[in-house]
């Protein structure tokens, strides 16, 4: 298999849905390093908009919190960062900076996220790190589920390409998942992971590489 590319993860993306980033064409992973202009380019559009009572800090950027998003007690917003409509965070979790949180997404108890972007009906429900990643559309991490970003020595991650190692160019590289993926209860991908559409993760599975639609890993 080649290079994956935005359209072969998530080609049932529905752009209507609030604010969404731009994909640029070529290998999916491209769009990281172009994440932190894009977010400042869309905050710079749509403004600051804070809501009474949750805890930010707009020291790095703005935050914009859309009207119809649901925030629970307990929340840290870390700027630049977007919650888009009718997204749900609960309690505990850290949205860190460069977050883009798109339409009907869930950040949930005890999630950290961090410049990465969760594709409209994606779901982050329970204890997750999603790290320099981007989640598909109807994306579903189990209870535990790490997408680690960085190596052990801090070097260039590869991404495995039909079993060759692939310079990304990129030092933070969590995962980048298809839509409707499902990643099981403490499963765990390690950097540079990209998954086809409609992929399982069995739970306590351990994931490197690039894998086609409708895999089944662990």
């Amino acid at each position: 298999m080649g290079e994956p590319a935005a359209e072969d993860l998530w080609p049932s993306l529905d752009k209507s849905l609030g604010r969404q980033p731009c994909f640029p064409s070529g290998e999916v992973w491209s769009v990281l390093p172009t994440l932190k202009g894009q977010i400042i380019d869309m905050l710079e559009d749509v403004g600051s908009n804070l809501r009474e009572g949750v805890s930010v800090d707009e020291t790095k950027g703005k935050i914009h919190i859309d009207d119809s998003a649901s925030i629970e007690p307990s929340v840290h917003i870390i700027g630049p960062a977007y919650i888009g409509p009718n997204v749900t965070i609960r309690h505990g979790a850290y949205i860190r900076e460069y977050s883009w949180i798109c339409a009907n997404s869930l950040v949930g108890h005890a999630t950290e996220t961090k410049h990465s972007i969760l594709l409209p009906g994606s779901k982050a429900p329970h204890f997750n790190y999603v790290g320099d990643s981007v989640l598909g559309p109807n994306v579903n991490l189990g209870a535990g589920v790490k997408l680690s970003n960085l190596r052990n020595d801090g070097k260039e991650v590869h991404v495995i390409l039909d079993g060759q190692r692939v310079p990304s160019g990129l030092r933070k590289f969590g995962a980048i998942l298809g839509e409707e993926c499902q990643l099981g209860c403490n499963a765990v991908t390690n950097p540079g992971v990209v998954l086809g559409m409609n992929s399982m993760v069995m739970p306590n599975t351990t994931v490197t590489g690039i894998y086609p639609s409708d895999s089944k890993i662990g």
